[in-house]
């Protein structure tokens, strides 16, 4: 199983950048995809987080209003779409998915199975 994550880089405060992890080596059916980050010196936090169905999104307080967190289950891709990106939004990316979540252990980096290699996102003027 291998999770490719994209899009990273360097943007302005204020400024949008959409993330991607395509995950391929297995069927993805029934499974929840998350987002993840890891700024310098701080641990790993949840981000946001889809069902299979696409009807359950989860996200955490710090990003509510400016991320948006999707899928295309037809290409086992995840996105993740940062508006109005802060200095503090600064960190690497992981990308993440499960079979075994429920909305209660949504946020739990133990619940996952397979993570991605991560992509950098740095936002400075």
């Amino acid at each position: 199983v291998q999770l490719q994550a994209s899009g990273g880089g360097f943007v302005q405060p204020g400024g949008s950048l959409r993330l991607s992890c395509a995950a391929s080596g297995r069927t993805f059916v029934g499974y929840t995809m998350g987002w993840f980050r890891q700024a310098p010196g701080k641990e790993r936090e949840f981000v946001a987080a889809i069902k299979w169905s696409r009807e359950s999104t989860y996200s955490s307080n710090s990003i509510k209003g400016r991320f948006t967190i999707s899928r295309d289950n037809a290409k086992s891709t995840v996105y993740l779409q940062m508006n109005s990106l802060k200095p503090e939004d600064t960190a690497v990316y992981y990308c993440a998915t499960g079979s075994r979540i429920i909305s209660s252990t949504m946020s739990r980096r133990d619940t996952y199975d397979y993570w991605g290699q991560g992509t950098l996102v740095t936002v400075s003027s």
